[in-house]
């Protein structure tokens, strides 16, 4: 069953609700708890002619659909074309109050970057390492070292460990490494991905590796070219090309 078509009009942090006749602006409450209150879900996004009857103007940047239990629900992300609205809804409030519809927290949750540190390890031939995956997005295909950041993560951190939990080899990153940061969205779920890319130098006689066995099935040198035409992620291919022409 479809539900409709909504917009999620965000503007530095903030976030246009309406309630179930398309007033608003809404503000929720932090910790509300529907179900102790007797009520379900009393705010939510706004329809394309509720935002129009409150004369802000806006432009797409994408949508993307939900899946709610057996429900579906477009979202259009939007970008209102107003100064910062101060009566809007703060975007982290709106999780967690459960008076706001599902497909709204949904949303807010979809909007939420997920990051990942990756990188680019080169030897003295100019080689680059890849390793192939046993799980993840990239299951059974080349890729760069590297993975996702904990919270609270500085990206080079983050990096150096992931390369030490997979291949078991210690690795040196600071401020003189080059690096790429890249974004990108990559289906209809709407979830937007950064990437923090970083070239490191090695050399490849002084390496032992120790692979994780429960996600590194195998790590082998490729010449550029056959790193690029070998490397499966779009990030790893971006960080490729540009990090070492």
């Amino acid at each position: 069953m479809a539900l409709g078509t909504f917009i999620h009009l965000e503007h530095d942090g903030k976030l246009l609700l309406v309630d179930s006749n398309g007033n608003g602006p809404q503000i929720p409450i932090k910790g509300r708890n529907s179900s102790k209150e007797g009520k379900g879900w009393i705010f939510r996004l706004p329809t394309e002619s509720e935002v129009d009857s409150m004369g802000i103007k806006w432009s797409m940047k994408g949508r993307y659909n939900l899946e709610i239990g057996e429900s579906s629900t477009i979202v259009i992300m939007g970008q209102p074309e107003i100064p910062w609205p101060e009566n809007w809804a703060w975007k982290d409030d709106v999780i967690s109050d459960s008076c706001i519809h599902p497909a709204a927290r949904e949303s807010v949750y979809r909007s939420i970057h997920r990051l990942v540190s990756k990188v680019v390890i080169r030897d003295q031939n100019k080689n680059i390492l890849l390793a192939k995956v046993k799980r993840g997005h990239f299951t059974g295909c080349w890729t760069l070292p590297g993975g996702y950041l904990d919270h609270n993560e500085e990206p080079k951190i983050g990096a150096v460990r992931e390369t030490m939990e997979e291949l078991g080899i210690t690795i040196e990153i600071d401020n003189s490494n080059t690096s790429i940061v890249s974004q990108k969205i990559f289906n209809e779920a709407g979830i937007s991905f950064v990437s923090f890319t970083y070239l490191v130098e090695v050399n490849s006689n002084e390496l032992e590796f120790n692979l994780k066995i429960d996600e590194i099935e195998e790590i082998r040198w490729f010449k550029r070219n056959e790193a690029i035409s070998s490397a499966s992620s779009w990030f790893d291919l971006e960080a490729i090309k540009k990090l070492t022409e």
